[in-house]
């Protein structure tokens, strides 16, 4: 395949957004609209770098990375607790929990209110209040693309999708478990 490098115009910060960990949705409009315009190009150009760049069809490309680092294994763990709490918020408020996630924002009260019901699962993770919230999940889900600024509120973006994902799977293999040891 040959590449015309001038049609990709946005390739640095495309590679710089990616490469640290960033999902780039149609809110980033000029990044999203290249990467859809030249994702046959661009998916060529990462892989021959060692990157394998994913597109989802809800929205979102990313570089898919092994994540079995530490830190970034801390940091999905947050991810998932955080979601897990607020399925759980809007479920207990008689609220469908994806409409919810999408179409709310997320207040320092609501942080607040996760915190207090689930500070057990917080504590593991040490987190203990809600400026420990802030900094830990709310603001690297905005730096990694999977939120943005409402105000002081976030507002959760389609990327979320591959954290439920993982806790769909996660519930999935319990009960698949669970039925097996009925057995």
């Amino acid at each position: 395949m040959q590449l015309d490098l001038e049609l990709l115009s946005q390739l640095a910060e495309v590679h710089k957004k990616l490469g640290s960990g960033y999902h780039i949705s149609e809110q980033d409009f000029a990044l999203w609209q290249e990467l859809d315009q030249q994702e046959e190009a661009y998916t060529a150009l990462f892989s021959a770098l060692g990157h394998s760049l994913k597109r989802d069809g809800r929205g979102f490309f990313y570089f898919e990375v092994d994540d079995a680092t530490a830190s970034m294994g801390k940091i999905s763990r947050l991810f998932a607790l955080a979601l897990y709490a607020l399925v759980e918020f809007y479920a207990d408020k008689g609220q469908d929990p994806l409409r919810g996630l999408f179409e709310q924002e997320v207040s320092s009260e609501v942080w607040g209110q996760l915190l207090q019901q689930h500070y057990h699962l917080f504590e593991q993770l040490e987190i203990f209040s809600v400026t420990d919230i802030k900094r830990e999940i709310a603001n690297r889900m905005l730096r990694y693309g999977l939120a943005r600024t409402s105000g002081d509120n976030i507002k959760l973006l389609p990327p979320v999708y591959r954290y439920l994902d993982a806790l769909m799977d996660v519930e999935h293999s319990a009960v698949a478990t669970e039925e097996s040891a009925d057995v």
